[in-house]
């Protein structure tokens, strides 16, 4: 600790505003970046994962068991499922990736804003000991002096 102890108005010189830093990131995306966040964060989830699931079950089990002549993709090769998928895939894989390259750098300034506030009450936590340091030996000061004026 250091012997300076700062003022309250130091301190509030010192005091920074404090950032909505979630904010702050999501202003800066572009109208592609948002596209790219929301898809991260929709085809992350479990419905999504279902919803193909059970799109490639009825794919497949219409084409393999369906009526004759109602299958548009022929039992097992499945060209156009596959098809399907692969432009998926090439389309979903790279959109994620910039999706998730967006999240990383907002949990960075995140975590920046995080170390901003730990200094900050860092600061004001040492300010606010060194006067009770202070006012403790002020009280047994005025404690020693009372206990003389006695005698």
């Amino acid at each position: 600790m250091s012997d300076h102890i700062p003022s309250l108005e130091e301190l509030r010189t010192q005091r920074t505003p404090i950032r909505n830093v979630n904010l702050e990131h999501k202003e800066k995306f572009s109208r592609l970046e948002n596209f790219a966040i929301y898809v991260t964060e929709k085809v992350g989830t479990m419905d999504f994962f279902l919803i193909l699931t059970i799109w490639t079950l009825l794919w497949l089990a219409w084409n393999a068991f369906g009526p004759v002549n109602f299958r548009f993709d022929p039992f097992p090769a499945f060209v156009l499922w596959l098809f399907i998928s692969n432009v998926m895939q090439l389309i979903f894989l790279p959109l994620i990736m910039v999706g998730q390259n967006l999240q990383g750098r907002h949990a960075e300034a995140r975590a920046q804003s995080d170390f901003e506030v730990n200094v900050k009450a860092e600061r004001e936590i040492e300010a606010i000991l060194l006067r009770l340091e202070e006012q403790g030996k002020m009280i047994l000061q005025i404690l020693k002096h009372l206990e003389n004026r006695k005698d």
